[in-house]
C-alpha cells in the first residue's frame, strides 16, 4: 500500500504564506473546481458506506481516510478552505446515492470505477498547471497517491465488477435512439398532422433502427474478434507470450446490447403519441428530459466535461428536429402528402 500523503509532508514550503497563494491566485477556477472535486468525493464515499455491505464497506472505510489526506491537501495547496457542496454538487450527490440504494452493489462499483476515469482527466490538468513549476514535486508526489493508491482499493486483486466500455455502450445505444426517432416523430407530425400515421411510422422506422445497430454491432465484434485471433495466432506463431486473461465480448451479447438499448430509447418519443398526444410538443418534453439525464451518465461515466456534453447533445436534438420538422413541411407543401 503506498505510504499516506499530506500536505506538511509532500512539500513544507506550502505551509508559507508566500508561496501558498501562488496556485489559487494563479488559477482560482480550477482550485475551487478541484477542491469542491475532492470535498464531493469525500462526501460521497461517507453517504455510500451507509448503503454498502461486505467488501464495498471495507473499500470504502480504506478509500475516506485516503480522500481525507487529499482533500486536507489541495485546500493547504490552494489557501482555499471550503466546508459545503454548491447546489449543483449536492443535487448530484443526492442523485448517485439514491441511484445507488436502488440499484445496489453494481452501481456502487461503477460510480467508484467512474469517479476514477473522471480523476484522471482533473488531475492532468492540475499537472499541466503546475507540474513544471516550483511545486511540481509536491504535486506529483499527491497525483501518484491519486493515481495509484485509490486505484489499488478499487480495484483490488480482481477483475471490475463491471465493463465500464459496455455501460457507456448502453447509454450511447439509448441516447442514439432518443435522438433519431425524436427527428423522426418530429418530421412525421409535420408531414401527416395524424396521431395514428406518425405512431405507426415512428414503430417502423425504431424497430429498423433498433436492427440495423444490432447487426452493425455484431460485424463489428465479429471483425474485432477475427482480428484479435489473427494477432494471437501470429505472435504464438512467433513464440512471443500472449496474454488471454479477461472475457472477451461476444457478437451476439453485444448486439443484443446495442439494439435494445437503441429500441428502449427509441420508444420514449413514441410513447406520447400512443397515449394521444396530437403534436410534437409531449415527445420534445419527454425525450428531451430523458436525453439530458443520459447525457450526464454517459459524460460521468466517461470522464467527460458534463456541462458540454449535455449542450451539445441539446444543440444536436435541437438541429434533428428542426431538420426533420422543416422537411416535413416541405414535403407536405410540394408533393401534398397527408393522412
Amino acid at each position: 500500500m503506498p505510504q499516506s500523503v499530506d500536505a506538511q509532508s509532500v512539500n513544507p514550503a506550502l505551509h508559507k504564506g508566500d508561496v501558498i497563494n501562488q496556485p489559487q491566485a494563479a488559477h482560482p477556477k480550477l482550485a475551487r473546481q478541484l477542491v469542491l472535486d475532492e470535498l464531493f468525493d469525500l462526501s460521497l464515499y461517507q453517504s455510500l458506506r451507509n448503503v454498502a455491505s461486505g467488501k464495498l464497506r471495507d473499500i470504502l472505510d480504506q478509500l475516506i481516510p485516503i480522500e481525507s489526506r487529499h482533500f486536507e491537501f489541495w485546500q493547504d495547496f490552494f489557501d482555499l478552505h471550503i466546508e459545503a457542496l454548491d447546489l449543483a454538487r449536492r443535487l448530484k450527490l443526492v442523485l448517485l446515492v439514491a441511484i445507488c440504494r436502488l440499484f445496489g452493489a453494481p452501481a456502487i462499483h461503477l460510480v467508484l470505477e467512474a469517479i476514477e476515469v473522471y480523476g484522471v482527466r482533473k488531475y492532468l490538468r492540475v499537472w499541466s498547471a503546475y507540474g513544471n513549476g516550483p511545486l511540481g514535486a509536491a504535486v506529483r508526489d499527491v497525483l501518484e497517491d491519486e493515481f495509484k493508491h485509490e486505484d489499488e482499493v478499487v480495484t483490488g486483486d480482481a477483475e471490475r465488477k463491471l465493463n465500464p466500455a459496455r455501460v457507456r455502450d448502453i447509454f450511447l445505444g439509448l441516447n442514439d435512439g432518443l435522438v433519431e426517432i425524436l427527428g423522426a416523430v418530429s418530421g412525421f407530425f409535420a408531414a401527416f398532422g395524424n396521431s395514428l400515421a406518425v405512431l405507426v411510422a415512428g414503430l417502423t422506422v425504431a424497430v429498423a433502427g433498433a436492427l440495423s445497430m444490432a447487426a452493425g454491432a455484431w460485424i463489428a465484434v465479429s471483425s474485432e474478434s477475427e482480428v484479435r485471433t489473427t494477432e494471437i495466432a501470429r505472435r504464438r506463431f512467433l513464440g512471443e507470450s500472449v496474454s488471454t486473461t479477461g472475457t472477451a465480448e461476444t457478437p451476439l451479447a453485444s448486439a443484443i446490447i446495442v439494439g435494445a438499448s437503441y429500441l428502449a430509447g427509441a420508444l420514449v418519443p413514441v410513447l406520447p403519441v400512443l397515449g394521444g398526444a396530437t403534436t410534437v410538443l409531449p415527445s420534445l418534453l419527454t425525450a428531451g428530459s430523458l436525453i439530458i439525464l443520459v447525457s450526464i451518465m454517459v459524460a460521468f461515466l466517461s470522464g467527460m466535461n458534463i456541462k458540454r456534453r449535455v449542450m451539445t447533445n441539446l444543440l444536436i436534438i435541437a438541429a434533428a428536429v428542426g431538420i426533420t420538422f422543416a422537411i416535413g413541411v416541405v414535403t407536405k407543401l410540394v408533393w401534398g402528402v397527408s393522412v
